[in-house]
């Protein structure tokens, strides 16, 4: 099989950004030495997993970077939420096992980004188009320094066949600590120093990322190379929000399996559970994607200015726009 394909129903479906949303998603599995079997049709330059709604229709994309040795299906339940409120959510698996150097994980991300042109729509349910014309990059962690320098490599030195419109950085980290950055660095220190010509960008930080565990492990996302210094370096318009006691994989699915799904228990400091954190960070990207690929900020101000309801307590919140 070329393809495997599992469908999520709402089961109380809502319009709340942090709620399901009211679209049915199918999740998809593409295993890219496999697609060679479908006529006219190209393999992704790494195995993808895509999450769609079912019901006919356009909708915006969203491309998102895993973090550091994790798997793409790990944030399953993270991109079914986001798809269910009408956006093509594409998670590549950048690598099974890699080293400090990000350099090909830039690489990569820049090919299926220009595979996604004329590919992304043959691996779809029927009658679902993505509109590439609305593109968004995101990534957690490690996948979130990728997509900044993806973003920035795309302005600056080596353009893609398509534009992206929007940015999010979900606990970006930049290495072990200032002056420990993984190469290519990507924090320069100089305040809005990001040349992204105006993209909007979104940033969530976790409050409990710079926190040991314990004695024995350094932090997942350290002061000096996290969220705070990408903030820092962001010209407008960029939002900025810190999630008060939850941790850096706490936006992972509840259930991660194998070595490295139990291992994201252990090496970071988490909170009480990762539903809440998962359901804000899914909930303000949409909001976040709403603004800034369709134009509709009202949800967005509305978690801003802290007129709607969260599942969590925020630590900061900022804005320069």
């Amino acid at each position: 099989m070329v393809m495997n394909s599992s469908t999520t129903i709402p089961t109380s479906a809502s319009s709340n950004v942090f709620d399901i949303g009211n679209h049915t998603t199918k999740l998809i599995k593409i295993e890219a030495e496999n697609c060679r079997k479908i006529a006219s049709s190209s393999p992704p330059p790494k195995p993808l997993l895509i999450c769609a709604p079912s019901e006919e229709g356009v909708y915006p994309v969203l491309l998102f970077l895993h973090g550091f040795l994790l798997y793409n299906s790990f944030y399953s339940q993270l991109l079914q939420h986001v798809a269910s409120h009408g956006f093509i959510v594409v998670a590549p698996q950048l690598y099974s096992i890699t080293g400090p150097d990000a350099k090909e994980e830039i690489k990569v991300t820049s090919e299926i980004t220009n595979w996604l042109s004329n590919e992304l729509s043959r691996f779809l349910p029927p009658n679902v188009e993505p509109n590439l014309t609305k593109l968004a990059l995101a990534g957690h962690s490690r996948g979130g320094k990728v997509a900044f320098a993806s973003a920035l490599n795309n302005k600056q030195k080596s353009p893609t066949s398509l534009k992206f419109s929007a940015l999010i950085g979900v606990d970006p980290v930049d290495g072990t600590g200032k002056g420990e950055q993984t190469p290519p660095p990507v924090l320069t220190y100089t305040p809005h120093s990001f040349d992204l010509d105006g993209m909007g960008v979104l940033i969530v930080g976790s409050g409990l990322g710079e926190v040991k565990r314990n004695p024995l492990f350094p932090p997942c996302a350290p002061k000096g190379v996290n969220h705070e210094d990408f903030y820092n370096e962001c010209s407008k318009p960029v939002h900025y929000f810190v999630a008060k006691d939850y941790g850096h994989l706490d936006m992972l699915d509840d259930g991660t399996k194998g070595i490295r799904g139990k291992a994201s228990y252990c090496l970071c400091k988490n909170g009480e559970s990762r539903e809440p954190m998962r359901r804000f960070v899914a909930g303000v990207s949409v909001a976040f994607l709403r603004a800034y690929l369709d134009g509709d900020f009202k949800e967005l101000v509305a978690i801003r200015e802290g007129h709607m309801l969260l599942p969590l307590e925020l630590q900061r919140v900022e804005f320069d726009v």
